[in-house]
């Protein structure tokens, strides 16, 4: 499904940190994370909490399905540009295809979404957002990036979304290679964003994560843990797989 949401407001983090270490156990969603169906037509992808391999993460299951599961922040990517996180997934979505809309589906992708300057928005892509708007409501995003864990495109692909040019997906992972267990990853996502948009302006304003099979109707399943911003690389563990 191409509609990209951010949720609704939350104390900023201006300064980074911690914005995924996710509880064992207890209360689900823990706050301020919660699911977000874009589609009530559309049956949710199932969330919820895992120790998984000894890893406390958010476990997704999907089947014919989608919903994200998010949360606002405000993250100056000045001071603290790199997110790292653990993913991992049993299998890629054997036909998924992310140049086509019946094929844009992903066992695994995390969302960031941001505000843009109206300035540096034209015309008929305000009116874009504007009838976006109308029909899914405010929290569709000025812009998102999206990393995603395909099952073809080479790693590195950057490319619109199917079904919108304002999200733009970058390819981390491909293939099964590394199924079935925890990977680590380090991205410097002002420097994403200006490989996604150039120039364009952008206040990061939330991020999500999701498991999604809605176009394909296949299954998948996925977990995701252990999300931060810090001001340098040598903050994050090195990425999996080199």
């Amino acid at each position: 499904m191409g509609v990209f949401c951010v949720l609704a407001a939350a104390p900023a983090l201006a300064d980074g940190g911690w914005v995924g270490r996710f509880p064992s156990a207890g209360d689900f969603p823990p706050p301020p994370w919660r699911v977000e169906r874009l589609d009530e037509r559309v049956p949710p992808t199932r969330y919820g909490l895992r120790v998984w391999d000894g890893v406390a993460a958010v476990e997704a299951q999907a089947n014919k399905s989608m919903a994200l599961f998010g949360r606002p922040l405000e993250i100056d990517l000045q001071k603290t540009p790199f997110l790292c996180w653990q993913w991992r997934i049993d299998a890629p979505v054997a036909s998924a295809d992310m140049a086509q809309k019946s094929g844009d589906d992903y066992a695994a992708r995390v969302y960031l979404t941001f505000n843009v300057p109206p300035g540096q928005l034209g015309v008929l892509t305000r009116a874009g957002l504007a009838l976006a708007r109308s029909i899914y409501g405010n929290q569709v995003p000025d812009a998102a990036l999206n990393y995603i864990w395909d099952n073809r495109h080479p790693v590195g692909t950057v490319q619109a979304n199917a079904y919108t040019d304002r999200a733009r997906m970058l390819v981390l992972r491909s293939g099964g290679d590394l199924a079935g267990g925890w990977v680590t990853e380090r991205r410097n996502v002002l420097e994403d964003y200006r490989l996604a948009f150039g120039d364009m302006g952008g206040q990061l304003r939330g991020l999500a994560i999701a498991s999604d099979t809605d176009n394909t109707g296949e299954e998948a399943h996925a977990g995701f843990a252990d999300f931060r911003f810090v001001a340098t690389a040598g903050e994050c563990p090195a990425p999996s797989g080199g």
